[in-house]
């Protein structure tokens, strides 16, 4: 074969199987990185019951102060919880 016919040759073949095909090969492997690892969703769902114990606890201390002020009047703070939806 004629070095002049195996250029034009590869150049097809590379743009029009070799690209395509690295092209979908990484969106495959961005749609994979996507989601969520077993793991990972695990250690949400550790973080996500600390942070609702830790709200009980600081709702738990906020009634606490509430009902023993030190200047002895009950105050009246708002509910706050960043946590309700």
């Amino acid at each position: 074969m004629d070095i002049a016919l195996i250029i034009p040759i590869v150049a097809i073949v590379s743009i029009f199987i070799v690209f395509p095909g690295m092209v979908f090969h990484y969106i495959t492997l961005w749609r994979k990185q996507k989601t969520l690892e077993p793991d990972d969703e695990r250690m949400l769902e550790d973080l996500w019951r600390s942070a609702k114990a830790m709200e009980r606890r600081i709702e738990t201390l906020e009634k606490l102060v509430d009902t023993h002020p030190e200047d002895g009047m009950p105050a009246s703070r708002p509910s706050r919880s960043a946590f309700d939806q």
